[in-house]
């Protein structure tokens, strides 16, 4: 169907593509809402084909292997707690847990080793009660097409680590396994939004999460669920099975 490729600058574990980039990629090529599964860790900066397969699903493939599947979604509900205040948000910020322990400092979306105009520096600390994490968000003119609106790529990068934050009480290496997102409307660039994570579920080392980004006046515009998994114990990040269920 389509072929596109994933630039150096939206990584998110060394090497690897972030998650919810990839899936927001995916998701512009769909023609309704999409669960994205990641199966494998994504590359950087080679060709990626998305191919149609059976019953509506599309698949991410790079040298004849699957690395992600695009499944329909039309059923996607998700329970969204009440927005802090933009406040409250950046004073969580400054608790984000990956300023003394953070697994992938150079990540897109949280990493604390990219700077201003470069990464979205998305550092959600813990807020209110039941493991929320909140953040503060102003995303710059690079993440528009020139209609001073985010992406919806952008966006979906933007629900993607918070809900890692939010998983454990000790942040550790987890990679995205499934994500599903839905955007009633794009925030504008220079827009200051407040983004929210709260864990749903856990069980064992799979941890279910959603997230929500909020405009300047305190409405919903966008909401994610999400699946993340603890990696195994001395797996490298590239072994194929490294956060197998």
């Amino acid at each position: 169907m389509s072929s596109f490729t994933v630039d150096a600058r939206f990584c998110g574990p060394p090497g690897c593509a972030n998650g919810g980039y990839l899936a927001g990629l995916m998701a512009n090529h769909s023609p309704g809402r999409v669960r994205i599964r990641l199966e494998r860790p994504i590359p950087l900066a080679v060709p990626l084909e998305l191919n149609a397969a059976e019953g509506g699903d599309l698949e991410l493939m790079h040298q004849g292997t699957v690395l992600a599947r695009a499944l329909p979604a039309a059923d996607f509900a998700l329970e969204v707690p009440a927005a802090p205040s933009y406040l409250a948000a950046l004073e969580a910020s400054r608790h984000f847990a990956g300023f003394t322990n953070h697994p992938y400092p150079g990540c897109f979306v949280c990493g604390t080793g990219r700077a201003r105009g470069d990464g979205l520096r998305i550092f959600a600390g813990n807020w209110g009660t039941g493991n929320q994490v909140a953040a503060p968000w102003v995303a710059d003119a690079t993440l528009s097409d020139g209609d001073g609106k985010v992406r919806p790529e952008f966006i979906s990068a933007a629900l993607d680590c918070p809900g890692a934050f939010a998983a454990r009480d000790e942040m550790g290496q987890m990679l995205l396994g499934e994500f599903t997102a839905h955007i009633d409307r794009r925030v504008h660039v220079d827009e200051p939004c407040v983004i929210l994570g709260w864990r749903i579920a856990a069980k064992g080392r799979k941890f279910e999460v959603g997230t929500a980004l909020f405009d300047q006046g305190g409405e919903l515009c966008a909401r994610a669920r999400g699946v993340w998994i603890e990696l195994r114990a001395n797996r490298p990040l590239s072994s194929p099975d490294a956060a197998t269920r």
